[in-house]
């Protein structure tokens, strides 16, 4: 399995507090059946600040030490991206990073409670450019839980998704979990990654994550998950099936 969106590199963000925990996330991560990890620290979301440049370095360090300790993993690079109207400069002046450095799919963060009203203007002019913007776990995001048509409206002009394991295995309740499969259900989302942070209460159930996928949809669906984040660190084109809209329940009272 291939990991697109985890916080394993050491002392950057609120991911691994040192190499210590970075090395414990790579044997966890093994464990699970994981062989390519996308390093995706977080950059410009308030607290964060992570450009390019540190983090290739910090990535290169850490595959080191996993060869020293004999860890079968590899760590790729990426960059957890909030959204903000000065990432088209910041990509140019190369300070932004996409998927395993590829140059045409790129992560991007809401905030958790609301999508900005220029998202939708700021990922056209990305693809314009031949970026691609990847929604980070948007079952997570408040407004897109109670408006799911704004999410169609980005993904049928050509973004792509990513859930996390941890939401559909109902760590972050059963709200988000029964959202989780609606988007996977409506082609609404295109890629399943851990976002683990540590070892203990954000760790990666991935595998646990994939399990679900293949026995409450199909292993269809599994392999087509797992296909895309191959394709996507090698800068392939993404498997899609066309979105619908999640129809809301309307209730008639007397």
């Amino acid at each position: 399995m291939i990991d697109i969106h985890c916080h394993i590199l050491s002392g950057v963000d609120d991911g691994a507090r040192n190499e210590i925990n970075s090395i414990e996330m790579a044997r966890k991560a093994v464990e699970e059946g994981i062989t390519k990890i996308v390093a995706t620290p977080h950059h410009k979301n308030g607290h964060h600040h992570n450009e390019r440049s540190r983090i290739l370095e910090a990535i290169e360090k850490l595959n080191q030490q996993l060869k020293v300790e004999n860890i079968p993993l590899t760590i790729l690079p990426g960059q957890e991206i909030r959204i903000n109207g000065e990432m088209e400069e910041e990509y140019e002046s190369h300070q932004l990073l996409t998927f395993n450095d590829q140059h045409n799919h790129m992560l991007v963060e809401f905030p958790s409670s609301n999508v900005p009203s220029y998202s939708k203007k700021l990922f056209f002019d990305l693809q314009l450019r031949g970026i691609t913007p990847v929604i980070a776990h948007p079952e997570r995001n408040k407004e897109l839980m109670e408006n799911p048509d704004r999410l169609y409206d980005l993904v049928k002009n050509g973004a792509l998704t990513q859930l996390t394991a941890s939401s559909l295995t109902g760590d972050f309740g059963k709200k988000i979990k029964k959202f989780s499969i609606q988007l996977i259900e409506h082609g609404l989302t295109h890629f399943l990654a851990s976002d683990a942070h540590n070892c203990t209460n954000r760790s990666f159930h991935l595998q646990e994550a994939y399990n679900i996928v293949e026995n409450q949809l199909s292993s269809e669906v599994k392999f087509q998950f797992q296909e895309n984040a191959e394709r996507l660190v090698h800068g392939e084109t993404i498997f899609k099936e066309i979105p619908d809209r999640i129809k809301k329940k309307k209730f008639f009272f007397i």
